[in-house]
């Protein structure tokens, strides 16, 4: 999957890499140690449509990016995105984007057992 933002062409790319940004930008952190969990977050909110875990989602598909978007950058492209049916639909292409990664599937089937 490929979005245009800030005017650059960005391949968001849902493998490891992916969860361990997710885990760094979403996850749980405890007394300064870093617990993970950030798919197990991220996830009811991709469901449920929240714009700032879609951010965070795409921020950590952009991971090995170069030039990567800054998260302001991933902001900004979300605020412009004028219309419902627009933004509904980079929701639905994330979401199937995390549920065709071969590094997910154990984990998404787990969390929906």
């Amino acid at each position: 999957m490929n979005l245009t933002i800030n005017g650059q062409e960005q391949e968001l790319n849902f493998g490891v890499r992916f969860v361990r940004e997710l885990d760094k930008v979403a996850g749980i952190n405890k007394d300064g140690v870093q617990l993970g969990f950030g798919l197990t977050r991220s996830l009811p909110g991709m469901q449920t449509y929240n714009p700032a875990t879609l951010s965070d989602a795409i921020y950590a598909a952009t991971a090995t990016n170069s030039p990567r978007p800054s998260r302001n950058d991933v902001d900004d492209y979300i605020d412009s995105i004028e219309s419902i049916d627009e933004l509904e639909k980079v929701f639905e292409e994330v979401n199937q984007g995390i549920d065709k990664a071969n590094a997910l599937k154990a984990a998404l089937k787990n969390m929906k057992a």
